[in-house]
């Protein structure tokens, strides 16, 4: 049984979790200044430029995706402005109207495009790769201290781990930045820090997650987490510090639960075959929010607060 389970499971598990975490903690600051719609546009923006990215290099590697994305980020300002002094369009509709036209432009590039030799398409695009991010040479506890078998991890492990760690790593070198801005933004510029600056950081950071996690587990999953853990935890705490660690446990439970769910929750009710891992995972974390929701002892709170 373990060894089964560090074959099959473990990596997986912890691809989730590490993806789950890395767009949890710039969630919590998107949330609390009110942007958390960023996150879902970041999702939606990466996929074209990660095609694009592809279709001119041929291959599937994280610089080319992150300078794709970077350069669908960029495209997709300048339409969102060109639509908001044109059309003269309320800026959450020319937001909304960008991002959706650039996902669907993404999902058609997909469908014309001959990518039949690596993993993207579009169920790939929508639902990740999560369950076949096995560890096939593994043959029980063992293996994690066997050289020969730890050089056979799927290469996502390490991927989703850089990215969580330095994401987590700046976090805590630019903590009271971040902070200050997030909560009192004309009293951060007072004391003389760049708050444009810290702004953007903060979508870069949450494009460096999404562009991570983009392949491993899927759009869903990143929408999700970037939203579900970070606005659960917000009614649990009133502290900044606390509410940063409800966000990485409510991830990670998802993370867990979800994925344990998606194999043997149809199994348990009768059903043949297992669900996405990835729609499971997201599932779970939309009903931790609504638990929160219901019985969160800060739930009656509105907005941000004044204090942490």
């Amino acid at each position: 049984m373990g060894a089964e389970f560090v074959q099959l499971s473990l990596t997986p598990l912890l691809i989730g979790i590490l993806a789950a975490i890395a767009c949890a903690l710039p969630g919590n600051f998107l949330i609390l200044r009110r942007q958390a719609l960023i996150g879902d546009a970041i999702s939606h923006v990466v996929l074209p430029g990660i095609v694009v990215a592809f279709l001119i290099t041929g291959v599937v590697s994280t610089w080319p995706m992150l300078l794709g994305a970077a350069g669908a980020a960029i495209v997709a300002v300048i339409i969102i402005e060109a639509i908001k002094r044109i059309g003269k369009i309320e800026p959450g509709a020319a937001m909304g109207v960008t991002f959706t036209s650039l996902f669907a432009g993404g999902v058609l590039l997909l469908e014309q495009s001959d990518t039949s030799a690596v993993h993207l398409d579009v169920e790939h695009a929508l639902y990740g790769n999560l369950e076949s991010l096995i560890w096939l040479s593994a043959e029980g506890w063992s293996s994690l201290t066997d050289a020969t078998a730890l050089a056979d991890l799927p290469p996502e492990l390490f991927r989703m781990a850089a990215a969580a760690g330095l994401i987590a790593l700046l976090t805590l070198i630019f903590w009271r930045p971040l902070k200050l801005s997030t909560f009192d933004e004309g009293f951060a510029s007072a004391v003389g820090i760049p708050t444009a600056a810290v702004s953007l950081g903060l979508v870069v950071v949450a494009a460096v997650a999404a562009v991570a996690a983009f392949d491993a587990v899927g759009s869903i999953i990143v929408i999700a987490m970037f939203i579900c853990p970070p606005a659960a935890a917000r009614l649990m705490t009133n502290r900044l510090e606390a509410q940063i660690g409800w966000s990485v446990a409510f991830a990670a439970l998802s993370a867990v639960l979800g994925y344990v769910l998606a194999g043997y929750g149809p199994l348990w009710l009768g059903a043949d075959n297992a669900v996405s891992a990835a729609g499971m995972i997201a599932t779970v974390s939309g009903i931790i929010l609504a638990l929160a929701c219901l019985f969160a002892p800060h739930r009656a709170r509105i907005g941000a607060p004044r204090g942490a």
